[in-house]
């Protein structure tokens, strides 16, 4: 996990992960619906999220689980996202790709398959109840 002292690499680190926060994808915005505020029950995100020396999608610390969400601009760099996986993986985090449209095409399938690792890697017992099925209206869960 990110170092305790700051270095000059950590903070230029907070400052791509404040610029990519203010300039999220259109499938990173409908995840992070979703996975904001505890509202992806209970469990705590964090988008644009420095973890070493990288800064990844989602992060969630109880389950110690990375989502990825890869588009067009991903397309050709596999080796270096191997690579990266392979660190994230190393420091005992699950990462988890998905590809932008299968958020915008299936989005219950990838809100469940967190959802199941988020359980998993917590602890939670298979008799627990299922994932939520937020249906976020707006910015506040208000109407539009």
């Amino acid at each position: 996990m990110p170092s305790k002292q700051p270095s000059h690499r950590a903070h230029k680190l907070k400052g791509v992960a404040r610029a990519l926060r203010r300039e999220m994808t259109p499938a990173e915005a409908i995840l992070w619906l979703y996975l904001r505020d505890r509202r992806f029950d209970g469990f705590k995100f964090r988008r644009q999220q420095p973890v070493d020396h990288y800064v990844v999608d989602f992060f969630c610390p109880a389950a110690r689980l990375v989502v990825e969400l890869d588009g067009e601009s991903h397309v050709g760099k596999e080796p270096h996202d191997a690579v990266r996986q392979a660190y994230l993986e190393s420091q005992g985090l699950r990462v988890l790709r998905f590809w932008n449209h299968e958020v915008y095409e299936d989005k219950e399938a990838v809100l469940d398959t967190i959802w199941v690792n988020c359980a998993e890697r917590s602890g939670m017992s298979s008799g627990d109840p299922s994932p939520p099925a937020p249906l976020p209206q707006g910015e506040r869960g208000g109407k539009q």
